[in-house]
């Protein structure tokens, strides 16, 4: 008998790595087919099976460093599905971040999605905030300024949060600078005081730290609160349980895989490391039933049991294929 989970009807692509910017394609052919297969990353033998129907998907949360890749092909999954958005913009160059596009190249595309989308389905993630010589508080508070003034009436909202000091970080980089209370302090009292003066919502992500003094909120960054407001859907009043320590989230379902994002992000905690990340991503093929793998011999695949988070049936448009 083929074991059935159930799981939520929250999809996110993906907090595992970047799909929309390298696996698009695959993306993109997963939902034309309807389903996908995700490799469990603490039990690899155990792989879970999704349905990807807009009868088994409540709504979609996109995130990525770079929507450019899916923009003329996005309108193929957002005319079916609820969606929002999450665009991360850092004040980072290529020492940092160097597979991704410039700060003014970001936000440019970031104006296009909007266009599709609306602001109102689009959240401007600044985040991870790290310290070290180059970038220092007051640098950061230079260039979030920059970015909230272009960003200013596009997005739906600002999150923010502070680098977690996973050990590897102390070997991929060491000249990462140690935040102290006043640190953290400065950097929200700016960041607050900018986003309202560019009428932006700010708040924290995974945050223990109570910022509201500064007029930033400590909502976690995937709720259904925001999901409703943004898609106008209907949810039911359930408890936020949070995906990690500190976090508020709702539970979602991720159908990314560790190991793979080729951004070369040096604060990353997705990636083992960057040598491993492209080996993987050597393994890429678009027409696989999961991200770089397929079924083997000895996997156990579970069947989910996707439950609706929906007040009520929803009416949906049928799928375009």
């Amino acid at each position: 008998m083929i074991p059935c989970l159930v799981v939520a009807m929250i999809l996110n692509i993906s907090g595992r790595t970047d799909i929309v910017h390298y696996f698009s394609d695959w993306m993109f052919t997963r939902f034309k087919k309807r389903e996908v297969f995700v490799r469990n990353p603490l039990f690899p033998n155990k792989v879970t099976h999704y349905e990807l129907t807009p009868q088994k998907i409540d709504c979609i949360v996109f995130c990525s460093k770079n929507y450019d890749p899916v923009l003329d092909r996005l309108h193929e999954i957002t005319d079916v599905f609820p969606s929002y958005f999450h665009y991360t913009i850092t004040a980072y160059g290529k020492d940092i971040e160097p597979g991704v596009p410039s700060i003014d190249e970001s936000i440019d595309t970031l104006l296009h999605l909007e266009k599709l989308v609306g602001s109102h389905r689009i959240a401007w993630r600044y985040d991870p905030v790290l310290l070290t010589k180059k970038y220092t508080v007051q640098q950061h508070l230079i260039t979030f300024e920059h970015m909230a003034a272009r960003l200013s009436g596009h997005v739906d909202r600002c999150i923010f949060s502070f680098v977690e000091l996973y050990k590897k970080l102390e070997f991929n980089m060491p000249e990462l600078i140690l935040f102290t209370e006043e640190d953290m302090s400065a950097l929200a009292e700016g960041f607050g005081r900018i986003a309202a003066k560019y009428r932006i919502p700010v708040q924290t992500c995974a945050c223990q730290t109570d910022y509201s003094r500064y007029g930033i909120l400590g909502s976690g960054c995937v709720t259904l609160p925001i999901l409703a407001q943004a898609t106008g859907l209907s949810f039911k009043n359930l408890k936020h349980s949070g995906m990690r320590n500190g976090c508020r989230c709702m539970t979602y379902n991720d159908i990314g895989r560790y190991d793979t994002c080729i951004n070369g992000c040096r604060y990353c905690y997705a990636n083992q490391n960057a040598e491993l990340a492209r080996q993987n991503y050597g393994l890429y093929d678009a027409d696989a039933p999961m991200l770089i793998d397929s079924i083997k011999e000895g996997d156990i695949v579970s069947h989910s049991r996707q439950v609706s988070f929906l007040e009520q049936t929803s009416c949906q448009l049928p799928l375009p294929f």
